[in-house]
């Protein structure tokens, strides 16, 4: 049975409408299959708004030492798509997402991409039904796994060397990056893909050849900081 609006909700302790929960997880590619209906675009525009005063406040108030420009690096560590993404899978948001056949057919469920704008779209459902306090909580509760882990703000300034020195200590050698573009010349999007000792590890999406591979940088080095933290916390398994 496929997750439900409600059983998110419960999982996040938030109050709000199904019909709306269900609008801030209706991807664009299921509206469009379904006489197009309404998406969550407009939420995530929305969100992606309340996000980021939500973690530039915090941040204000809790590191009075840290000047403009450390700041600005940390907020972006924190509300970047692979930030959100790495969220979004830690809440399981991709079981509660209503997407079209091809984006079901594709691994839409795993897509970066589309995990941090639903992510997006349910932190402006959250300010609608309840107000800029409740969605201001629901941030606080999503980034603080993020905040546990000081080294994230370094990666993220530098994720291509971070990922080849963290890849180069744990001995599984340089990153190799494949990238692929798509749609028009004045609007093209690009995917790149990490592998490491030829193994896929991550991927990434930008507006730029050299944005998706950070962005599949950060990711992946998130991928290796949490099976080395596993592999110290159970060092027998394997």
């Amino acid at each position: 049975m496929a997750a439900t609006p409600d059983e998110l909700a419960a999982k996040l302790g938030i109050s709000v409408d199904a019909g709306l929960l269900e609008l801030a997880l209706t991807h664009r590619s299921y509206a469009y299959e379904n006489g197009a209906i309404a998406h969550n675009e407009r939420l995530e525009f929305l969100g992606d708004a309340i996000l980021g005063q939500a973690v530039t406040v915090m941040l204000y108030r809790e590191h009075p030492d840290l000047d403009e420009g450390e700041l600005a690096k940390r907020r972006a560590s924190l509300v970047s798509a692979v930030a959100l993404a790495e969220i979004a899978r830690m809440i399981d948001l991709g079981a509660h997402l209503r997407l079209g056949r091809g984006e079901e057919m594709t691994g839409g469920r795993e897509k970066s991409s589309i995990l941090s704008d639903a992510l997006e779209a349910v932190i402006g459902a959250v300010y609608l039904e309840d107000g800029p306090d409740a969605a201001t909580a629901l941030v606080l509760r999503l980034i603080d796994p993020l905040l546990a882990d000081p080294k994230r703000f370094g990666a993220a300034m530098d994720p291509k060397t971070s990922l080849q020195e963290l890849s180069t200590r744990l001995g599984k050698g340089l990153p190799q990056y494949q990238v692929a573009d798509s749609g028009p010349d004045h609007s093209k999007r690009f995917h790149a893909v990490v592998w490491l000792a030829g193994e896929e590890i991550a991927d990434g999406d930008g507006t730029s050849k050299k944005q998706a591979e950070m962005a599949a940088a950060l990711a992946a080095w998130s991928v290796l900081q949490d099976a080395q933290r596993s592999g110290e916390r159970n060092p027998d398994a394997g």
